[in-house]
């Protein structure tokens, strides 16, 4: 781990992680943000990725929507990295109170965190949109449970829908009150992999009050110069703790 980072978290006792999709670019989920992302999008689709994931989208051209969902959202084979890894013995070590994240793959979780704010939904659940029924992940990709690429709900025959904040809907009220408690009350805020581009989820570091803001993001953020400490740099190399 880098020395600096080290000697703020062995000074800190509440420590909340704020992470982006460059926390799973590392487990080679590529950002469909990206560059790439959007040139895939247009290429096949002749649509950006934002208007593909989109409510509106979902409502109007269910069969295209699950064909891009499940070509390009989702990563079954993807595994914790090392910076998943250093998060999860930060929690069992009683350092770190919560994990707010804006990536939908579960990995935080597979990794042994406990406290995972999920502000963009999961990829793991799903539910049926008439009577609310929840499936897994592997429910919705056998081919055999949907028409089409449409996932089914075998009870009551309805779409069953990602359990994904899309474009065009409300981040969830509560999972939101959640984490800016989470930040407001920590005295050390750590943000990765993420530009803070992204509303209303980067607005969320306004409610950090703490001692430490520390950036760790290969790119300039626009709150480098409100932090404590900026690495610009892959986050897992940096918070790397699988020799400690």
């Amino acid at each position: 781990m880098d020395e600096r980072l080290k000697k703020i978290i062995d000074g800190s006792d509440n420590i909340v992680f704020f992470g982006g999709a460059g926390v799973s670019t590392e487990s080679n989920i590529p950002d469909f943000r990206s560059e790439k992302g959007l040139y895939k999008a247009i290429n096949d689709y002749g649509r950006s990725p934002e208007e593909m994931i989109s409510h509106s989208f979902f409502v109007s051209q269910t069969e295209t929507f699950f064909d891009y969902y499940k070509k390009n959202l989702i990563y079954p084979d993807a595994k914790p990295n090392k910076a998943h890894r250093a998060l999860a013995k930060l929690e069992a070590q009683g350092k770190l109170k919560a994990v707010v994240t804006q990536n939908i793959d579960g990995l935080h979780q597979m990794a042994g965190n406990k406290t995972v704010y999920e502000l963009h939904g999961s990829v793991l659940r799903n539910y049926c949109i008439k009577c609310h029924q929840f499936y897994d992940l592997d429910y919705i990709m056998d081919e055999s449970h949907c028409r089409g690429s449409v996932p089914i709900c075998p009870v009551c025959g309805g779409i069953i829908k990602p359990d994904v904040v899309l474009y065009e809907e409300p981040l969830d009220g509560d999972t939101m009150d959640r984490a800016i408690s989470a930040i407001s009350r920590a005295d050390t805020l750590i943000i990765g992999g993420t530009s803070l581009v992204v509303y209303p989820a980067a607005g969320f570091v306004r409610y950090f009050h703490g001692r430490n803001l520390v950036l760790i993001n290969k790119q300039e953020t626009s709150y480098d110069s409100h932090a404590d400490l900026v690495i610009h740099d892959a986050i897992g190399k940096v918070m790397d703790m699988d020799e400690d």
